[in-house]
């Protein structure tokens, strides 16, 4: 099996960080992208594993959005840090997750991550607004593991 970093064509990188540069202009919120090759435990942990080790959980709001992929076994997830998911309704992340499957279910995984992104990032801006002193903490790149 190729290697995460291989998992998107470079157009496909480009579609997945414009979908994150764009969802975080209108909010203070920060999103990341995180893709390996194996998920060596219940997915929700290990993107709490990743979402602490990019130091997510950092933001002055403490609104980061995790998408997280692992490619050989197909698990995702998506992990809001407290400050998002304190305001975001119920059943937010799982219906944005769900939306995002259905995607990857015909093989679209960029197209998928942009519209779920794209979401994530409504939300964001709905109770995060952009700030005009605000600052980009976290970097937009898409984060590759092993």
């Amino acid at each position: 099996m190729t290697k995460p970093s291989d998992f998107f064509s470079e157009e496909e990188k480009k579609i997945i960080i414009n979908a994150i540069k764009t969802a975080e202009l209108n909010t203070s919120g920060e999103i990341r992208l995180h893709v390996e090759k194996k998920c060596p435990e219940d997915v929700m942990d290990r993107a709490a594993h990743w979402f602490k080790e990019l130091k997510m959980h950092k933001t002055e709001a403490r609104n980061g959005v995790l998408f997280y992929i692992s490619t050989e076994d197909h698990k995702f997830a998506i992990l809001g840090d407290i400050g998002i998911n304190a305001k975001v309704e119920e059943g937010f992340w799982n219906s944005t997750r769900d939306l995002v499957l259905s995607f990857f279910e015909d093989n679209k995984f960029a197209d998928g991550l942009k519209v779920g992104i794209i979401q994530a990032g409504l939300q964001l801006q709905k109770y995060f607004p952009y700030q005009k002193d605000d600052v980009n903490e976290l970097d937009d790149e898409i984060s590759f593991g092993k």
